[in-house]
């Protein structure tokens, strides 16, 4: 999806990036990328997953940007164990390709979108705005398969916990890399609207991110495909 840049935060409004890298040249080259952006501020930094799960879920940050190819606890790995200790934070994962099966791997586990290593100052800015607004940064061949996923449910799922065609409708536009505001423009609805049948996909997801939501989409329509 190649959006411009979105414009920098309210002056004032600082946005608190925590970075997860193990190699020191490359984590102070980030950190130097991520403090030369307008109103972006990297407050801390872990050399391992096994750190960053300890002290993430006592740092205050908004986004986290997490190497997928980390020693012993993989990226994916401490992505699945931490984001359900930080819901509210949102999880992008740093990977030096995009590749499809990789980074579907970290949307299941519960990231809210990827960002390639070689991106530019401009396409940081712009993936860690796009997620802060709800969008889920993410190239159309993985927004692809995530739609396909999700039309599969499973024959004997309760009515209660089935998805609507209107939160269908919604996850959908949600995967095509769309925020809450621009679906309400799309559907002729209001905001509130779209941030409610969010919760409802989530509470019947049992998911706690919109990247994990995806994710499991992909479960179900599998699952109605066999």
């Amino acid at each position: 999806m190649n959006k411009k840049p979105e414009p920098a935060p309210a002056a004032g409004k600082v946005v608190r990036i925590a970075l997860v890298e193990d190699l020191p040249d490359v984590r102070d080259s980030w950190t130097r990328l991520i403090d030369g952006i307008p109103n972006f501020k990297c407050v801390c930094t872990f050399a391992s997953g096994e750190e960053a799960l300890r002290r993430l879920p006592y740092e205050k940050v908004d986004v986290v940007l997490m190497d997928i190819r980390l020693p012993r606890m993989s990226g994916i790995a401490c992505t699945t164990r931490v984001k359900p200790l930080i819901p509210h934070t949102q999880i992008l994962i740093l990977t030096v390709s995009a590749d499809s099966d990789t980074v579907f791997r970290a949307l299941e586990a519960g990231a809210d979108g990827y960002l390639l290593k070689r991106s530019s100052p401009e396409e940081l800015q712009a993936a860690v705005l796009d997620v802060l607004k709800g969008g889920v940064p993410m190239t159309s061949e993985i927004a692809r398969r995530v739609i396909a996923s999700f039309r599969r449910q499973p024959a004997k799922s309760d009515a209660a916990t089935r998805l609507t065609p209107r939160e269908e409708e919604i996850l959908t536009l949600l995967a095509k890399g769309f925020v809450s505001k621009e679906i309400a423009g799309q559907l002729g609805v209001s905001y509130e609207t779209v941030r409610d049948h969010l919760k409802h996909i989530y509470e019947k997801l049992h998911v706690h991110s919109r990247g994990e939501a995806v994710a499991r989409f992909k479960e179900t329509q599998e699952a109605g495909e066999e």
